[in-house]
Parts: C-alpha cells; sequence; structure tokens
C-alpha cells in the first residue's frame, strides 16, 4: 500500500456561495450554481471548496498509477475559472471519445474537460460522462 502524500489541495470549510458569488463572470456564476446541481445530485454528496478554487463532490483516497503516490481528493468537481469553466472527472477523460465528441465545444487535458459556458455544450452528455467517471471509482 502506497504511503498517504500530503498535498496542499485539500478539502475547505469555505462558503460554496461566498466563492461563487465572488466570480466576476454573471454567466460563470450562474453555470456554477447549475454545476453544482448537477454534481450534487450525482454523488449525493455535499459540495466543499478544495484548496481555494475547486468545488469538489465526494472523498476517495486516489492513487496515481505512475508513482503509487496516495492522496485524499473529491470524486468529481469543477472550477470556475477565468479563462474557462474546468471540470474535473479524475479519471482519464479520453476513456470516453465517443461522449466527447458529442459533447459540444470543449478542451481536454488530464482529468479535465474545458468549457467556456454551459449552453456550449450538451449537458445531458456532460452528465453521462459523470456518471461513468462515477462508476470507476470505488
Amino acid at each position: 500500500m502506497g504511503k498517504l502524500a500530503e498535498i496542499k489541495t485539500k478539502e475547505t470549510d469555505a462558503s460554496i456561495e461566498d466563492f461563487i458569488n465572488s466570480v466576476a463572470s454573471e454567466q460563470k456564476q450562474k453555470d456554477s450554481f447549475t454545476l453544482i446541481q448537477l454534481m450534487q445530485k450525482l454523488t449525493m454528496d455535499n459540495p466543499k471548496i478544495w484548496g481555494t478554487s475547486i468545488i469538489g463532490f465526494g472523498k476517495l483516497r486516489y492513487k496515481s498509477p505512475s508513482s503509487g503516490r496516495e492522496v485524499d481528493w473529491f470524486k468529481i468537481g469543477f472550477s470556475p475559472r477565468k479563462a474557462n469553466l474546468t471540470i474535473y472527472l479524475c479519471g482519464d477523460v479520453k476513456a470516453q471519445a465517443s461522449s466527447l465528441e458529442k459533447l459540444g465545444k470543449h478542451k481536454t487535458g488530464g482529468g479535465c474537460i474545458y468549457i467556456n459556458k454551459l449552453s456550449d455544450i450538451d449537458i445531458k452528455v456532460l452528465e453521462e460522462m459523470l456518471t461513468t467517471a462515477l462508476s470507476t471509482k470505488q
């Protein structure tokens, strides 16, 4: 069993509403509240701020396949960043290639999907992708 690593991005008790209301873009605020409803419905977990800018749902022990390092992390989450909405599937996004083709305007990197606004994508496809991502977690 790997050693639990100490990481900077940890679950906090910061206010979700205060955080979202501090986001400059009104569109990102609206999209954030929509994502919270969706992710809360799928995980049955309440949102938590992780670090200073990630809204995560649930908790799991993640083991890096390359290093064997273990960290406590969220199951799924998102961050309303200045450049885009970053959606964390916390897994291999490329494994959902057929869904990505149907998703709409987006970019990917690591275990993340980057979108400008929810109206650029098919929310039902995103919901399917999040459900798939959750089904591969412990």
